[in-house]
């Protein structure tokens, strides 16, 4: 099963990724910070890792 990372550090929370994403994996915290929100139904499809501006996201196989 894929892990999904986002590195809070570069992450602008610009929502590309939970725009992208053909999962639902990501999310808003109550914050408005973007986070992992359904990681086991990632398909490990890199759209969100292509398309972050920030290079925040890494998908992990395990």
């Amino acid at each position: 099963m894929p892990k999904v990372k986002i590195n809070k550090s570069k992450c602008i929370n610009c929502g590309t990724c939970v725009d992208i994403c053909p999962m639902g994996v990501f999310g808003k915290d109550s914050s408005g910070k973007t986070c992992v929100v359904n990681s086991s139904d990632c398909i490990a499809c890199r759209a969100c890792e292509n398309q972050c501006p920030e290079n925040a996201i890494v998908i992990l196989e395990e």
